[in-house]
């Protein structure tokens, strides 16, 4: 392997990594925001809809598959409101 694609796979683990963590978190946020309905608890899952859309966007954008990323089985819209 060249250190050209070492460094992709690098790049390609680190964002597939991050962005089923931040789908993670993104799903503990509804759930606190229906347990506990406080205005933190629902400011914080619309912080997560902002950025799992916004990931999702960009992904298409440059036609990036959702699922090499780990963001096709969430919707923003459907999800986290």
């Amino acid at each position: 392997m060249t250190r050209n694609n070492i460094d992709m796979t690098i790049y390609q683990n680190y964002l597939k990594d991050t962005c089923l963590l931040i789908k993670e978190l993104a799903l503990e946020a509804k759930q606190q925001a229906q347990e506990h309905g406080s205005d933190f608890s629902v400011g914080y899952m619309a912080g997560f809809h902002r950025i799992v859309s916004l990931m999702q966007q960009q992904a298409e954008a440059f036609d990036i598959p959702l699922e090499e990323i780990g963001l096709d089985e969430i919707d923003a819209d459907e999800d986290l409101v």
